[in-house]
């Protein structure tokens, strides 16, 4: 594979991935369904125990001197992906993306109006959805809109994430001028056969063109996604698919397993099972992208990112939140648009899902939030944990304490139980706690389930959470 090799040193000359990494037994093992963990307590645990007067007070108790970051949903496709598991709608007409974003506006307007100032802004992302199926002059206008009412800089990190089948050299410009400065281009797979059974046809010249559209503007930053454990997958699909994302020379790429949740996802009732692969293939395709990317200069940052080693990605401390792995570390996060989730000290909220609600409520000058949750000292400490597992695959009795106090004693035993439980190989002991091997990496979310005081290990809703590995 001729690809592009971004470290100079460090890289080793293997032409196989080590075979010797684990046994199909080990995989079933740990193959359980499991959350994500991009949040702690996870959001099927939300509940209308919180609400919009909560809401309210949360944001009006905000210091003067935090960070905030801005999440903003746009939950309109041309087409439903069979796969995707995204809160989003099909439309071919353009009115109810109109009537969307009035009331978007309204909500920024009552938002902004109970913070107790411009707060300084330091990540803003736009997710779907499809962002870029909005019209050039509604990009502006939203753009100048949140401008107006947050305080939004050219230091603000802005990213947008695009289906680059509905891009367009006059929509780039918009989405530049209002002051995007990292892209996230969806491509999943660039197999035929796949995209076939996954309802997204997307070739390799669209994709590019659409990142040549951002390139010729000035954009540097860049996120690839893929999916692996889609129908007809194999590990040498994946590398050819590797290969032409290389050729894009992304900044970062997020390689995500696919979730097969058809009780909850209508839409994933048209992929054929049968042609699904299962947990040691799924696991397979997942060792091998990650010894294609790294061969080709990627490092790998927590379960499953890639980023150069001079992104800010890999410079920078990790953190996990609702898009995943960033860099973001504001202290509260606002949730703009339907089923947008917002994060602050004192726990989760969510605007209600069906667009049509979410339109009468804040018209009627109201916040779009229906339910949450509000986080106990347990929460925290738990949710602590369970991040820094997800990031640094290590568990710290020191920093935990540093952070908690000796409330933090009662987890410190669970971790020694952890370790003292612990077989296969995948966990180590160190000074003040354990670290995952390299065996045990893959198996994360395994590890973070130990530390989750709400989650029903003898009946796992596999309806919700997606396998493991």
């Amino acid at each position: 594979m001729h690809v592009r090799n971004y470290m100079v040193a460090g890289r080793s000359d293997e032409k196989e991935p080590p075979l010797d990494f684990a046994d199909e037994a080990l995989v079933n093992r740990y193959a359980a369904a499991l959350p994500r963990y991009t949040s702690y307590p996870t959001a099927n645990h939300f509940n209308a125990s919180v609400g919009p007067s909560d809401y309210r007070d949360w944001l009006g108790g905000l210091d003067e001197d935090i960070a905030l970051s801005l999440y903003l949903h746009i939950p309109f496709c041309e087409s439903l992906c069979w796969y995707c598991a995204c809160s989003t709608k099909a439309t071919r007409r353009y009115e109810p993306i109109a009537a969307y974003l009035d009331a978007v506006e309204m909500e920024m307007l009552t938002v902004s109006q109970l913070l107790p100032r411009r707060l300084r802004m330091t990540h803003l992302h736009w997710g779907g959805g499809s962002p870029d199926i909005l019209s050039s002059d509604d990009i502006r206008r939203l753009g100048n809109a949140l401008k107006n009412r947050f305080g939004i800089s050219s230091e603000t990190e802005f990213a947008v994430e695009i289906d680059p089948r509905l891009m367009t050299p006059e929509k780039a410009a918009s989405l530049v001028e209002i002051g995007v400065n990292r892209l996230s281009l969806g491509v999943q797979d660039f197999e035929p056969v796949v995209q076939k059974a996954i309802g997204r046809e997307q070739s390799y010249e669209t994709t590019r063109q659409a990142l040549d559209f951002f390139c010729n503007l000035g954009i540097r930053s860049v996120n690839v996604d893929l999916v692996y454990g889609l129908p007809y997958q194999t590990e040498a699909s994946l590398e050819r698919t590797v290969e032409k994302v290389i050729a894009l020379s992304p900044h970062r790429i997020a390689v995500f397993g696919y979730a097969h949740l058809p009780q909850r996802m209508h839409n994933q009732r048209m992929i054929d099972e049968a042609a699904l692969p299962g947990p040691m293939q799924r696991f397979s395709m997942a060792r091998r992208l990650t010894w294609l990317l790294e061969q080709a200069g990627y490092q790998q940052l927590g379960l499953d990112h890639f980023a150069r080693p001079d992104d800010s990605l890999a410079t920078r401390r990790l953190s996990r939140n609702f898009q995943g792995y960033t860099t973001d570390r504001a202290d509260a996060l606002i949730g703009l648009g339907a089923s947008a989730i917002g994060r602050f000290p004192q726990g989760y909220v969510q605007n209600v899902v069906s667009t049509a609600d979410y339109i009468r409520r804040v018209e009627q000058g109201n916040l779009g939030t229906v339910r949450g949750w509000a986080l106990s000292q347990d929460d925290k400490l738990r949710a602590f944990v369970i991040e820094r597992l997800m990031c640094d695959f290590a568990f710290s009795s020191q920093a935990v304490h540093d952070r908690f106090g000796s409330v933090a004693a009662e987890l410190r035993h669970e971790a020694e139980c952890v370790v003292a439980s612990a077989a296969d190989g995948l966990i180590e002991r160190t000074d003040d706690g354990f670290r995952l091997t390299q065996l045990g990496r893959p198996f994360v979310r395994s590890f973070c389930s130990s530390f989750d005081a709400y989650l029903n290990r003898t009946a796992v809703d596999k309806s919700r959470h997606s396998l493991s590995v």
